[in-house]
């Protein structure tokens, strides 16, 4: 599939638009020097559309709508979960987890550590999110990206990640987390756009009659295998997502650690203006998880009827954008570049804080604000480099990257939970005990990995969860008398919510209640 010269023109000038953009709102004030605060933490001045906007925009990217796509045509509406348990935990976020965040005044989630545990268990910490960003995070949505220009083009695969790559430096370096949130509403905008366009090409294309609920039924009807949210034991996808696990097991612990405990989303939380702003953007984000399956899963399952002979499932998006006209195409494509450059230069901007403010600056204390900006913009830059040059050797070689980012990651995301949840309501936890857990992750992982390759890793990630607690609370007995010094005195966290929170958290419940009982 070619472009056409209008679409390029669209792509081209949305990039230019885009970047403007980021460029003007994040400009400083005239006499004013942009410190630490305003390049990683927006001044602490997010509003709620910006804050929901952008936690969307930076979760929904080339691994999302590309990888989640080809998951859709391999697994089914069962992948949605992902999406739609996310909603719910956003919201227990927003209740139980931001009003202690948010009193600390805290940049990074390893600062929070420190804070709570100690100074080792903070650098631990930051170098294994560092990796984990550059190695895994950052890699998957540059791969990905450049994979979906390639099929999309044709353009080579190096030639999509280089323009990726500088175009991410040139939106994201300059003005930091500012110039990311402020234009993901914009972003976020585009991105929906563009995917009910996809949605509503590819349902009247397989409907007799042209219209998008007749497709939409019609394809329930000759893919029904794709439409069990919960899948059974005979189910050749069981493994990657077990039956009822999705809403009682290890789903929780991986949606936990990346919303609540995960630098790359958490940041522009932490740069909200108050408490209520931060949890008004959470209630957003969670209505908009809601809505996108729509977005990322229905157009690979549409595949499967309209392009059922595909040689691996993380191609189904792109072929589905072929039956997309041109010119709407070119807005199309602009949305998924939308999201791509979104979530890069969050991720960008997360490494950057995590190496300026918790590595370098512990051990240059008395570096400049000026200066540490500017390590945070070169750090970024580097980031992306890196990223751009392993991509290919990490990933090239998988199918269905969503699904093994989501595997990898699921090795220390275990850790990282018993960490923080004991952390923050469990006063006796000790750095002993946070390390014991982080390092009994990975051990218990690898082990089950090896020893028992046919447990499904959500199941996995919930037994290794448990094991983890266990180990965590038996150190820190062993190795205290009593509460920590650095406990967190939770009769003075306010946990109280508006009106408006609870009534946005039934009908959460209710929609999901629905969807589950429809496509149990």
């Amino acid at each position: 599939m070619n472009l056409e010269t209008i679409d390029l023109v669209i792509i081209g000038l949305y990039a230019i638009a885009i970047i403007s953009l980021a460029q003007w709102v994040s400009r400083p004030k005239p006499g004013h020097e942009r410190d630490t605060k305003d390049y990683f933490l927006a001044g602490k001045s997010l509003p709620w559309w910006a804050i929901g906007a952008s936690l969307i925009a930076a979760n929904i990217s080339a691994e999302q709508i590309i990888g989640m796509s080809g998951s859709g045509y391999a697994i089914g509406i069962a992948i949605a979960s992902y999406e739609w348990m996310s909603a719910i935990t956003l919201i227990i976020v927003g209740k139980y987890f931001l009003p202690i965040f948010l009193k600390h005044g805290i940049y990074t989630m390893p600062q929070f550590l420190e804070q709570r545990y100690d100074h080792n268990v903070r650098m631990v910490m930051a170098i294994f999110w560092i990796g984990v960003y550059v190695l895994v995070n950052l890699t998957a949505i540059l791969w990905l990206g450049a994979l979906a220009i390639n099929s999309i083009t044709g353009l080579p695969l190096s030639y999509g990640l280089l323009i990726l790559g500088a175009l991410a430096i040139v939106y994201s370096t300059y003005g930091g987390l500012r110039a990311v949130a402020l234009t993901d509403i914009v972003q976020v905008v585009i991105l929906v756009l563009g995917g009910l366009i996809i949605a509503y090409v590819t349902l009247t294309a397989i409907s007799p009659t042209g219209g998008v609920i007749s497709g939409f039924i019609e394809l329930t009807k000759q893919a029904p295998e794709k439409f069990d949210l919960i899948l059974s034991k005979d189910n050749p996808h069981y493994i990657s997502l077990p039956g009822i696990s999705v809403l009682v097991g290890g789903l929780w612990i991986m949606n936990l650690s990346y919303w609540g405990f995960n630098q790359y989303t958490i940041q522009r939380v932490l740069a909200a203006k108050n408490l209520k702003e931060a949890q008004k953007g959470i209630v957003f984000a969670a209505y908009l998880k809601l809505f996108m399956p729509v977005i990322v899963v229905l157009p690979g399952i549409a595949a499967v009827v309209l392009a059922p002979e595909l040689v691996a499932p993380d191609q189904a998006y792109a072929e589905m954008m072929k039956l997309v006209p041109t010119g709407i195409r070119g807005l199309v494509f602009a949305a998924l570049i939308a999201a791509i450059l979104s979530s890069l230069g969050s991720m960008m901007n997360s490494i950057s804080t995590i190496f300026t403010m918790d590595i370098y600056r512990s051990f240059r204390p008395g570096t400049s604000e000026k200066k540490l900006v500017t390590i945070g913009r070169t750090v970024a830059v580097l980031a992306i480099i890196i990223a751009m040059i392993v991509a290919k050797p990490l990933l090239g070689q998988f199918d269905q990257a969503f699904q093994y980012i989501q595997e990898f990651t699921g090795f220390f995301t275990p850790g990282i939970v018993v960490i923080f949840m004991l952390g923050l309501f469990w006063k006796r936890a000790t750095a002993g005990g946070a390390l014991a857990a982080a390092i009994g992750s990975a051990i218990f992982s690898f082990l089950f990995k090896i020893f028992y390759p046919l447990l499904p890793f959500i199941d996995r990630v919930g037994i290794v969860f448990l094991l983890c607690m266990a180990l965590a609370i038996i150190v820190s007995l062993l190795t205290s008398k009593g509460a920590h010094k650095n406990a967190i005195p939770l009769d003075e966290i306010d946990f109280k919510t508006s009106k408006g929170f609870l009534v946005a958290t039934i009908g959460i419940l209710v929609v999901l209640t629905g969807l589950y009982t429809a496509w149990w």
